[in-house]
């Protein structure tokens, strides 16, 4: 592929030199190829071979209670349509995510929403977007690391930033404002992985006070499962330079089904897109695009779930605070709690131990900056009940 005039300009303006237009140029093509783009590398370090068949996998933040009736419906009568390409069931679902968000809806050549499969896509490519080896990729620690694999590609800098201990584990939003050369600014919230809100007011000052020409992408994930949510739409609105991802992968239960968006002003959209790579990252199913419309228009879907996850979570945060187990106090649908034990992240003796049988509890990892720590993502409450007598009994070892 060969880059286009203003291609060439936007990235000599962020620092790169002319040398790297051929490796630039061959990123775009070569899409899932890429180093980063990867499965593995996109599901991270979730990725595990050889689960026993009746292990209990909390580990990936995944929803074990799967598309809804509505969805999984649409999904099987769109199969037998797979023959075709079917582009209106994309614009259909961007359509109706514009009017619910309260942007402008689509018309052609400019978008306030695109659809992806998943948000891990376009994490990776706004970092291609916005960062270079003189404009900084900025993220909490601990933090969701997938971006800082493309950074590095581009050998851009990954400046982390350490979460707020007393402040609930929210992102230091003036930590990060002051990061000069700052190209992409990243929050998740709620964070994954300590599952912890950031505030709207400090939302808003980061946005009004970051960098002159730095983005503020903030990954809506895990947004919907929290009690006093909130979100950022209002913003791309408002024509701030936000940029929003969001996943059915979550609480919509859709993560095999592969779908996401994002919500950005037609001008950063524009330049994420530029990045796009493959249509592999371009062209979501037909069976995602169906199931994420018929979980947008369920009125029920969200409140009920929200409901459910955060049962099991009261639940297993009483089980903690009973046996004096030492945890961070979540909003989402993943849990950190501290085994007093530490070995090189991402495992942890515990950890590994509840793998083994007669257990066969699969929990999430450590990470560097809390290596004592695992991430335990809510399950169902069958599923919690297992990982309670396997964490009680690996603690005691």
């Amino acid at each position: 592929m060969t880059l286009t005039p203003k291609q060439k300009l936007d990235l000599l303006d962020r620092g790169f030199s002319r040398r790297n237009f051929g490796k630039i140029a061959s990123l775009l093509t070569a899409g899932a190829s890429l180093p980063f783009y990867n499965e593995p590398a996109l599901a991270q370090l979730s990725k595990i071979d050889n689960i026993p068949a009746d292990a209990v996998i909390i580990n990936a933040n995944e929803n074990p209670l799967g598309p809804s009736p509505e969805a999984l419906e649409a999904a099987h009568k769109i199969i037998a349509n797979g023959g075709r390409y079917l582009y209106n069931e994309t614009d259909a679902v961007k359509a109706l995510l514009a009017k619910q968000e309260g942007l402008p809806a689509p018309k052609p050549g400019v978008d306030y929403v695109r659809m992806f499969p998943g948000s891990s896509g376009p994490l990776h490519q706004a970092v291609l977007a916005f960062c270079s080896p003189t404009k900084s990729y900025v993220v909490a620690d601990p933090g969701y690391e997938a971006g800082g694999h493309a950074a590095d590609f581009i050998k851009a800098k990954t400046v982390k930033v350490p979460l707020l201990k007393d402040k609930g584990y929210a992102h230091d939003v003036r930590a990060m404002a002051a990061v000069k050369d700052a190209g992409l600014i990243y929050i998740c919230n709620p964070n994954n992985p300590t599952g912890t809100m950031t505030s709207r007011a400090d939302m808003e000052w980061l946005v009004a006070n970051k960098p002159a020409g730095a983005i503020v992408l903030i990954d809506e994930a895990y947004t919907h499962i929290a009690p006093n949510a909130y979100f950022c739409s209002d913003m791309v609105a408002a024509g701030k330079d936000v940029i929003i991802l969001r996943t059915f992968s979550k609480i919509y239960g859709l993560a095999g089904l592969r779908a996401g968006a994002v919500l950005a002003r037609p001008d950063l959209m524009d330049k994420v897109c530029a990045y796009t790579g493959s249509l592999l990252w371009s062209s979501p199913s037909i069976t995602g695009m169906v199931a994420a419309r018929a979980s947008l228009e369920s009125k029920t879907l969200i409140p009920e779930r929200k409901e459910k996850i955060g049962k099991v979570r009261e639940d297993l945060f009483n089980y903690f605070e009973k046996n004096k187990f030492k945890y961070i106090p979540s909003v989402s649908n993943c849990v950190m709690v501290d085994t007093g034990k530490a070995s090189t992240p991402p495992n942890n003796p515990v950890l590994l131990a509840m793998r083994e049988a007669p257990y066969h509890v699969f929990a999430g990892r450590a990470w560097p900056v809390m290596p004592t720590y695992i991430r335990v993502t809510i399950g169902l409450p069958e599923e919690m009940e297992r990982f309670k007598v396997a964490f009680s009994k690996t603690m005691q070892a």
